[in-house]
């Protein structure tokens, strides 16, 4: 049986030797204090990224279903099928080697917004079809009694359409929001600091890789756990009564 080594994690990074509580102070830190570090550039591209990402999806696939738009429409389509098909890890080369090259001002920007970016529109591409998905499956009628009232389009889908579809969508929803977490993992490609890049550098560092393997897949556990519990708990608080079944079969 393995001999396993756990006190890697109260180590010092610069000589290796034990720290008395597993948190050092002033510069030093233990490999602990890294990997929460490192856990905290997980949350922040991920939060970030979701952030952006339904913002994006939310209008993209409000585009796709705009009555009498058709430009729109196929701009919506080609928008999804654009980032859909693409490899995420590619999107991120694109973004981080490709584009600067191509856009000059954005070889200011930090790789952070970069990979924010990449994720963010990757995902809403996914988060676009959903949405799409859940404002077909809405009665042709709700729309039309809100023109009859008097509501323009974009008051139409503002107030009726629009918060019926997000509470249809919320289970594949909250499959994209775990999503994000764990896709977050390419950002060690352009090295941010985040819980791989953790993982590769501090396994090379010590002897201890499966110690450290362990430690950062329960912290993607954990996160993706407790999104799952926030949006399970969305999702009971705003469900729609009928619709259940229709938001099953939206985002895929």
């Amino acid at each position: 049986m393995a001999n396993w080594h756990w006190d890697v994690f109260c180590q010092n990074t610069l000589d290796n030797q034990l720290v008395t509580g597993c948190f050092a102070s002033g510069r030093d830190q233990t490999y602990l204090q890294w990997m929460l570090q490192a856990w905290g550039w997980t949350v922040s591209v991920s939060l970030t990224a979701l952030l952006l990402a339904l913002v994006a999806g939310s209008i993209i696939g409000t585009l796709r279903t705009l009555p009498n738009s058709p430009w729109l429409v196929r701009f919506g389509d080609a928008w999804v099928e654009l980032f859909r098909n693409i490899p995420l890890l590619v999107q991120i080369f694109l973004w981080y080697f490709v584009l600067p090259k191509l856009i000059p001002p954005m070889k200011n920007f930090p790789p952070f917004i970069l990979v924010v970016c990449a994720l963010g529109f990757f995902t809403s591409a996914r988060i676009a079809e959903q949405l799409r998905s859940g404002l077909q499956a809405l009665p042709r009628g709700q729309r039309y009694a809100g023109m009859a009232v008097g509501l323009t389009t974009f008051q139409c889908y503002r107030y009726v359409l629009l918060p019926m579809a997000f509470r249809i969508i919320m289970p594949p929803l909250t499959s994209e929001s775990m999503n994000i977490f764990k896709n977050s993992a390419v950002a060690f490609a352009v090295s941010i600091p985040e819980l791989t890049q953790f993982y590769l550098q501090a396994g090379e560092e010590t002897s201890a890789q499966i110690e450290i393997y362990i430690g950062v897949v329960i912290l993607y556990v954990i996160s993706a756990m407790a999104v799952n519990r926030i949006m399970k708990f969305v999702e009971r608080r705003i469900r729609v009564p009928g619709f259940v079944a229709a938001a099953g079969s939206g985002g895929h």
